[in-house]
């Protein structure tokens, strides 16, 4: 494929985030905005909103070649506005050489420069795109998802770089916790240093140990965003290409956690992130006061208690950090994070929580991320159950399983993750995103934290043994969508 080489003044269409495509105009950023490191991007400004940001190169397209193609896939209002701004800006231009011809420039009223609202991949919806003083043409609208009321189908044809989103995690902007007088949290929106993409590390040693599914992507993300960061991994061959861009490597989990301020482990289970800390050349032995250690892996709240309670006493720091999200989002760096434990450390990690992820949430205590991980992937684990039996049984009574997904897809229940998971199914690709084996282990903590807590559990139980029968059918490596296979035989 030909590459399109744009430059300022070119007209787009440029997609951000899990947006639909927009129409705009590269321009010149303002001096003193500084433009996202480690990425090819323009910047765009779009029609109809008066709105800014920093897109990258693989997600602009040139307007006039895509004009027709887009104009049929669309057909929203907002959408047909801004296409309709494009066309009135190439009139006013078409005009203005016309009437400059054999004459001098002509001196018009200055418009007022108004400050520029720079926007993020994370940005709830495109209805913040537009002027807070302009009025809401679409307030009358119904409203269905933010998608559909953008006018953007699923039966788009338009090729695209894959643009991260999750039916299991939240669209929301990056937030901070703010703990009030009467010791109760609330959560606010929070200021970002990212600019689309554009993070000051901070200047800490980083370490991370564990580049499995999900630590790969964070590690990546890591030193994109320019953090100094030393790697160990059990499988040392797995450290190679993270030290080709730029990583170091430390030989034990404990030179790492003496090398550095803040060392991350993200590991399989709670035995492995016992073993890490306590093992032989294990965290624990790096320990000093005021190092940091982050677990990152999901884990049961024993388990966290337990490591908190021997890094404290060491004179460490402790933070517990489970993400929700899968190897692509994690790739992308769209993972949810929920943090507890010390505040100051969470501090501490912010610019490293926003290249790995768009949203992170402080929970509080040690044990309390650990909770809530394990509640959502509980809901996560069963709904995938549910859909795969659903799908079967829809074989089963001699109906078509691609209509079945298609109606799933025009319902409330539809989603990317719906979708994906049983286009996954109906191709027979189970390549992992999510290791089976691994939502299995978070529904067996889960329900024994439901036993713990004397609360009934019976629809992760029911879950939970279809996961085990998949096990036992060698699909442990598999991605959980492949629970599916746990019906057919």
């Amino acid at each position: 494929m030909a590459t399109v080489h744009l430059r300022i003044g070119d007209l787009v269409w440029g997609k951000l985030g899990r947006y639909p495509p927009w129409p705009g105009k590269i321009v010149s950023p303002p001096k003193d905005l500084k433009k996202p490191r480690g990425k090819k991007c323009h910047f765009v400004k779009f029609f109809g909103t008066e709105d800014h940001a920093w897109i990258k190169v693989e997600q602009l397209k040139p307007y006039h070649a895509h004009k027709e193609e887009m104009i049929k896939i669309n057909k929203g209002k907002r959408f047909q506005q801004a296409v309709d701004a494009v066309e009135d800006f190439l009139k006013k231009a078409k005009g203005k050489e016309q009437n400059s011809d054999g004459k001098g420039d002509s001196k018009g009223k200055k418009t007022p420069n108004k400050p520029l609202k720079i926007l993020e991949e994370d940005d709830e919806d495109l209805s913040a795109l537009k002027d807070p003083s302009e009025k809401d043409l679409t307030d009358s609208d119904p409203e269905p998802s933010t998608i559909e009321r953008l006018g953007a189908g699923p039966g788009s044809g338009f090729k695209w770089e894959s643009s991260p989103a999750s039916s299991m995690e939240p669209i929301s902007k990056r937030l901070k916790i703010v703990e009030e007088d009467t010791g109760s949290t609330s959560i606010q929106a929070a200021d970002s240093t990212a600019i689309n993409g554009s993070i000051t590390p901070t200047d800490k040693r980083i370490g991370f140990l564990g580049l499995g599914l999900m630590g790969s992507g964070i590690v990546s993300n890591l030193l994109k965003m320019g953090h100094v960061v030393t790697v160990w991994n059990r499988t040392a061959e797995k450290c190679d290409l993270f030290i080709q861009e730029g990583a170091r490597l430390g030989r034990t989990p404990a030179e790492v956690a003496s090398m550095c301020d803040i060392t991350f482990s993200c590991v399989s289970d709670p035995k492995a992130a016992r073993d890490l800390v306590m093992g032989p050349s294990g965290v624990l032995q790096g320990i000093r006061p005021g190092k940091c250690y982050v677990e990152m892996s999901t884990v049961d709240p024993e388990t966290i208690t337990e490591l908190s309670q021997v890094i404290t006493s060491r004179g460490g720091r402790f933070l517990e950090a489970p993400v929700a999200g899968s190897q692509q989002l994690s790739n992308d760096g769209m993972l949810v994070i929920l943090a507890a434990g010390d505040r100051t450390v969470y501090e501490d990690c912010s610019s490293c929580f926003q290249a790995m992820g768009k949203t992170s949430f402080f929970l509080g205590e040690a044990g309390n991320a650990a909770r809530m991980m394990l509640i959502l992937n509980m809901v996560q684990g069963s709904f995938m159950a549910t859909i795969a039996e659903g799908l079967t049984l829809a074989q089963a009574t001699g109906q078509s399983q691609q209509t079945f997904l298609d109606i799933l897809c025009q319902g409330q229940m539809a989603s990317t993750f719906v979708d994906q998971k049983c286009q996954n199914i109906l191709q027979g690709n189970f390549k992992p995103d999510y290791y089976l084996k691994h939502i299995q282990k978070d529904l067996r903590l889960a329900i024994s934290m439901g036993d713990m807590a004397n609360h009934p559990t019976p629809m992760a139980a029911a879950a939970n043994e279809v996961y085990k029968r998949a096990k036992a059918l060698d699909q442990s490596d598999n991605d959980i969508s492949a629970v599916y296979r746990a019906y057919i035989h």
